[in-house]
């Protein structure tokens, strides 16, 4: 009687967990039901944010439903991530994050969510790069100067970011870390207010996007010593990377990736990555975003195993520079 009881028991479990398989594939065929949402931890107007408007348009022709963006902003991305990390595991709610969601785990001393194991990953979408700009009136006119700048000056120099957790932030810390000197860090509330304290003098130095930089470089309106990818920009042809200058192997790209609640189901997830993949072929996407000067993942990383292969290896690049830093947020 009681092996009886217990094989009824076990295939009771089994077919409980067949019914809800079945619901959730049945479900998943019918995905998406409602408007589908991209959060963004970040401002609307903002690079990240630009990118996620422009994705939405061709990605509600592939729905069939509306895609909207949603601006969840503050914790340096982490009050957008843990929305989405604790929603319904249905694909409704989808996160647009930037490199940002790699380094939260070394900068906060606890996370109400698990980065590498809390989301399903639906793959790479662009990656951004960066220059290191100055004010326009700073003494040094080329890397080499600058560096002689530095040296003499030390902590007097500033060392403007967009705030905790922002890019900028990361590029002053790697920046600062292979100089081996601590410069005076700055943060500001978002990168509008910190250039226009580079432009207007108040402060010495910027790492940022090309999003943000690149019309006041062509303006002339700042000094600019160099980029932060490993080959040059083709944007800026004539522009040394940070890296061939004599700090070696200097990277910082604000890469992006999609991500939504662990547990939906593969249909959806497999759907939204298709969407992606049919937005960043549209001919209007790819020409806007050449005018950004961002570029697209490429197609390998436009995949869940790209995309986590590069969560995974940003966090253990970012943790012992923030670590050596110091520059926890809580």
């Amino acid at each position: 009687m009681k092996l009886t009881s217990n094989l009824q028991g076990l295939l009771a479990a089994s077919f409980s967990v067949l019914i809800l398989a079945f619901s959730n594939l049945v479900h998943a065929e019918d995905y998406p039901t409602k408007p589908v949402t991209i959060v963004v931890p970040f401002s609307a107007g903002g690079p990240t944010d630009a990118v996620a408007r422009l994705l939405s348009v061709p990605m509600t022709k592939f729905m069939g439903q509306t895609v909207i963006v949603e601006n969840t902003v503050g914790a340096g991305g982490t009050i957008a991530a843990n929305r989405v990390a604790k929603s319904p595991k249905d694909g409704h709610l989808v996160l647009f994050h930037h490199i940002g969601i790699s380094t939260a785990p070394a900068l906060y001393s606890k996370l109400p969510y698990d980065t590498l194991n809390d989301f399903e990953y639906i793959g790479q979408v662009v990656n951004a790069p960066m220059t290191l700009i100055g004010r326009p009136n700073l003494p040094a006119n080329n890397f080499k100067e600058l560096l002689v700048y530095i040296q003499k000056n030390k902590d007097k120099v500033t060392l403007a970011n967009a705030g905790p957790g922002a890019v900028s932030q990361l590029c002053g810390m790697l920046f600062t870390s292979q100089l081996g000197i601590p410069l005076t860090q700055i943060p500001y509330k978002g990168t509008g207010p910190a250039i226009t304290d580079v432009l207007g003098g108040q402060v010495d130095l910027l790492c940022d996007q090309t999003t943000n930089t690149l019309q006041h470089i062509r303006a002339n309106k700042v000094k600019l010593y160099g980029t932060t990818t490993l080959k040059r920009l083709s944007s800026l042809p004539d522009v040394p990377t940070l890296s061939e200058q004599g700090l070696k192997g200097f990277q910082v790209v604000a890469w992006h990736g999609m991500y939504v609640s662990k547990g939906t189901p593969a249909p959806i997830t497999e759907k939204i990555n298709a969407a992606l993949k049919f937005a960043l072929a549209d001919a209007d996407v790819k020409a806007r975003l050449a005018e950004l000067n961002v570029e697209i993942a490429p197609p390998e990383d436009v995949t869940p195993a790209g995309l986590k292969r590069q969560v995974e290896s940003e966090i253990k690049k970012w943790g012992p520079i923030i670590k050596a830093a110091g520059a926890f947020i809580d």
